[in-house]
C-alpha cells in the first residue's frame, strides 16, 4: 500500500512538471505570436528612419561598453545593468543592487548620460529603472532681422521602467515603458514608448539569441498644434556566441528590419537603388548595390577576454561608415572600441566611437556592485 502511495506521488508529480512545461511553452509560443503580429501591423507606418521621426535620442548608445560594440547589443548575458537598456529581456536577478552611471561629452558641447539601477523583488521578481536624458546646450536667441535677444535651452529626457519575465530555463521575456520629455526653448512635446524583447540563451554552450521591437509608441504632446511625429521604431535580431576554447565572444545584430533599403534617396527615387537608374548595370554593380544594402543593416561587435577583470572590445557599424564617410577618405568612420575594468565592487568602462574624419565620441561608464560591499552572515555550527 504504501509503494503504491509513493507511485502515485509520483505519477502526479510527473504529470504536473509535464504541465508546467506545456504551460510555459504556451507562453512562449504566444508571446512570440504577439510580438511578430504587433511588428508585422506597423512595419509600414514606421518605413523610414532618417529625418522622419522624433526623439531620436532614444537610438543612442547607453554605456561605454555598447558604444564600443558599434553603438548596439541585443543579445550579451552577464551581469552589466546597461545591457537591459538596448534589451529589456536581458534583466536578471544578477543585476540585483547594482548602479551604473554613463556619460558621454558629444560634439558641440552635447552632453548626453544615462543613468539605471536594478533590484530584485519577493513578489514580481527583478526590475530595474532607468534615467536617459541629452543635453543640447545654450543657444543665442535672435529675432527675425538677426538681433540677439537672449538665449535658449534644449534638452530631452526619458525614464525607463524595466521588468522581465522568465518563461523556462532557456527563454526570457522583457518589456521597458518609457515616458518622454522634450524642451526645444519654449517647444514642448511629450510622448511614451515601449521596447519588448525576448531572449533564448543556451548558457552552457555561450550561446544567446534575441528578437526586440524599440521605441513602440507616440507623442502624445506634439510640439505644436496637431502636428504629431512617429517615434524611431526599430525592428532587430541578434545573437552573440562565446568561444569554447578561446577568450572571444562574437555578436551579429540586425537592426531597423522595417526599412529593407536603408539607403538615403530623394523623394521622387524613393527607395530605388543605384543600379536602378542605369538602363544596363553590370552583375558587378547589381550584386554591389544589393550587398551593400543588406549590410548597411549589420551591426558587429567582438569581445577580447584575456582575464577575468579584463576586456577588450570592437566593433564595426556599416551603415554609419557609408553615411558619413568622406567620398575621398573614410578612415576609420563607422569603427569603435573600448576597454572594461571589472574590480568586482566596482567596473570602469571606456568607449571610442568614430563618427567621421573630423571627430570622434569618448563614453565613460562607472558600475557599483553594492552586494560586493556586505558580505552574507554565515550559518555557525551549534
Amino acid at each position: 500500500m504504501q509503494s503504491f502511495c509513493f507511485m502515485k506521488l509520483a505519477n502526479m508529480q510527473l504529470n504536473l512538471n509535464q504541465y508546467q512545461t506545456n504551460s510555459n511553452i504556451f507562453i512562449m509560443k504566444k508571446s512570440i505570436i504577439i510580438l511578430i503580429f504587433i511588428s508585422s501591423f506597423i512595419i509600414d507606418s514606421y518605413a523610414q528612419i532618417g529625418g522622419t521621426a522624433t526623439y531620436k535620442f532614444l537610438d543612442l548608445p547607453s554605456s561605454a561598453r555598447i558604444s564600443a560594440l558599434g553603438g548596439n547589443n541585443i543579445s550579451i548575458t552577464d551581469q552589466d545593468v546597461n545591457l537591459v537598456f538596448n534589451n529589456p529581456a536581458l534583466l536578471d536577478s544578477s543585476m540585483s543592487n547594482t548602479l551604473s552611471i554613463n556619460y558621454v561629452n558629444y560634439f558641440a558641447d552635447i552632453n548626453w548620460g544615462y543613468v539605471s539601477y536594478a533590484l530584485k523583488t519577493k513578489k514580481i521578481g527583478t526590475i530595474a529603472i532607468g534615467m536617459q536624458y541629452i543635453n543640447y546646450g545654450e543657444f543665442i536667441r535672435a529675432d527675425e532681422i538677426g538681433n540677439k535677444i537672449g538665449k535658449f535651452y534644449a534638452a530631452e529626457y526619458a525614464l525607463n521602467l524595466y521588468w522581465a519575465y522568465k518563461i523556462d530555463s532557456l527563454w526570457t521575456a522583457g518589456v521597458n515603458f518609457k515616458p518622454i520629455l522634450s524642451v526645444f526653448d519654449t517647444y514642448t512635446s511629450f510622448g511614451a514608448a515601449f521596447d519588448f524583447g525576448i531572449i533564448y540563451n543556451k548558457r552552457q554552450k555561450g550561446f544567446t539569441a534575441a528578437f526586440v521591437m524599440r521605441n513602440l509608441g507616440s507623442q502624445i504632446k506634439p510640439y505644436y498644434g496637431n502636428n504629431y511625429e512617429p517615434l524611431p521604431f526599430d525592428l532587430q535580431i541578434g545573437m552573440s556566441k562565446k568561444l569554447a576554447y578561446a577568450p572571444f565572444r562574437i555578436s551579429l545584430l540586425a537592426q531597423h528590419l522595417q526599412k529593407p533599403n536603408l539607403n538615403y534617396t530623394v523623394p521622387e527615387n524613393d527607395n530605388i537603388l543605384d543600379f536602378e537608374a542605369n538602363d544596363n548595370p553590370s552583375f558587378e554593380t547589381v550584386m554591389l548595390s544589393y550587398t551593400d544594402m543588406a549590410i548597411r543593416h549589420i551591426v558587429l561587435g567582438v569581445e577580447f577576454m584575456p582575464v577575468k577583470v579584463f576586456t577588450v572590445n570592437a566593433g564595426y557599424n556599416h551603415q554609419r561608415r557609408q553615411e558619413l564617410k568622406l567620398t575621398n577618405k573614410a578612415a576609420f568612420a563607422g569603427f569603435s572600441w573600448g576597454v572594461n575594468i571589472n574590480l568586482q565592487k566596482f567596473y570602469i568602462s571606456y568607449g571610442r566611437a568614430t563618427y567621421h574624419l573630423a571627430g570622434a565620441s569618448n563614453n565613460f561608464s562607472v558600475g557599483i556592485n553594492f552586494n560586493k560591499f556586505y558580505k552574507k552572515n554565515q550559518p555557525t555550527n551549534l
